[in-house]
């Protein structure tokens, strides 16, 4: 009795019975849930991951045919999301800096524009946008009348741009070795470790990854280079058709332009109230002391201000991700639409929805592990930060 009118020991015996519970729950669905399916016939298993599927990709950077299995398109689809959420995140992330610092500008038209774009995109659905881009996308002229600029030909079937004439494999190779290689420079260059290291040391080093970054992307690249053919292959009009180059389909173009416009009205308020949070005091001191707005910008601001946007900026970012399912109101190729296609097809609907949320829950907690290790390495000690 003494022993059960403990604090420690009835915490202990609550979170006991609350974990089974919640494991008889569980328990109890998966016994249901098997005594249906063997009522209707269908076998709980993972072997029809090696049957072919029997349809096509609309969207897809590697090959896949009729002929390929479940576990390739679900790779693909996968490859398709990452992609499309890498590309919306990025242009999100530059559009919704330029928001955000017209919105902090001293110039009121700045802060107007900023204010503008904030409250129109923000207060429109992101499914509307998706429309929105993809009716555009479907309106431009035709491959004869395409928009051409540096090269680019923009029209009706997608956007076409210049590229290697090497297999695809090689050109996912080589964009691999050069995020690589630009990942190893900027870990060069913040890490506390190389801390110590003086000013040209720490250059040098830097230089060297460079150097034997372009280094391997070019050997990737000539590796895949058939002999006798050209290096590079550039989009040109034959026929009724553009032929050569690479070309982005208009549902990826919708898609990334929804993310973007969408995401860069919530990344400028955050990076707006990052600036906000930046201490009057700080900018004072910094030019007291003589440095330049640059300078104090650059190296007061800044700093201050991405301590404070980064947990912030981790949730809409897993947010944005999570929106790349929209895709399916377009029929981009998603990692989505892929499984819901594959239900369709096999009928194995709970084998598929465990893959969807084990793909999604390893790309949402990826993106959380890399932000969490960011803010660790930016915490100022004493402040409880990252702890």
């Amino acid at each position: 009795m003494i022993l059960l009118q403990s604090r420690k020991t009835q915490s202990v015996l609550i979170q006991a019975a609350y974990l089974g519970g919640l494991l008889s729950i569980l328990v109890a669905g998966a016994i249901t849930a098997r005594r249906n399916l063997d009522a209707q016939g269908i076998t709980s298993s993972f072997d029809f991951l090696w049957k072919a599927t029997g349809w096509n990709l609309t969207f897809s950077l590697l090959p896949a045919t009729t002929s390929d299995p479940y576990w390739w398109f679900l790779l693909m689809g996968f490859v398709n999301t990452i992609v499309l959420g890498l590309t919306g995140l990025a242009a999100a992330t530059l559009l919704g800096g330029l928001v955000g610092m017209a919105r902090v500008s001293a110039n009121k038209a700045a802060r107007l524009l900023g204010t503008v774009y904030v409250e129109m995109f923000r207060n429109i659905p992101m499914i509307v946008q998706v429309f929105f881009w993809y009716g555009l996308a479907s309106h431009l002229p035709g491959p004869r009348q395409s928009l051409e600029f540096g090269g680019l030909h923009l029209n009706n079937r997608g956007l076409y741009f210049p590229g290697f004439n090497v297999p695809v494999w090689s050109v996912m190779l080589f964009y691999a070795v050069v995020a690589l290689m630009l990942v190893l420079i900027i870990w060069v260059a913040t890490a506390r470790r190389f801390g110590n290291l003086a000013q040209g040391q720490r250059r040098r080093l830097i230089a060297t990854v460079c150097a034997f970054g372009v280094a391997c992307a070019i050997a990737v690249i000539y590796t895949g280079h058939a002999p006798g053919t050209d290096l590079t292959t550039a989009p040109e009009l034959r026929g009724l058709n553009i032929s050569g180059g690479y070309r982005l389909r208009p549902e990826f173009l919708a898609m990334a332009f929804s993310i973007a416009t969408y995401g860069a009205a919530y990344i400028g308020e955050i990076v707006r109230g990052g600036f906000n949070a930046v201490p009057q005091g700080q900018t004072e001191a910094a030019r007291s002391l003589g440095l330049t707005p640059w300078q104090t910008f650059v190296r007061i601001r800044l700093p201050i201000a991405l301590r404070s946007m980064l947990p912030i900026l981790a949730n809409q970012y897993v947010w944005l991700v999570k929106a790349t399912t929209l895709g399916i109101a377009v029929g981009f190729a998603d990692f989505f639409m892929i499984v819901l296609s594959s239900i369709t097809q096999s009928g194995q609907t709970l084998e598929f929805i465990g893959i969807l949320m084990g793909g999604f829950l390893l790309l949402n907690l990826s993106i959380a592990a890399i932000f969490n290790t960011i803010n660790r390495r930016i915490a100022l000690k004493g402040h409880g930060v990252g702890r």
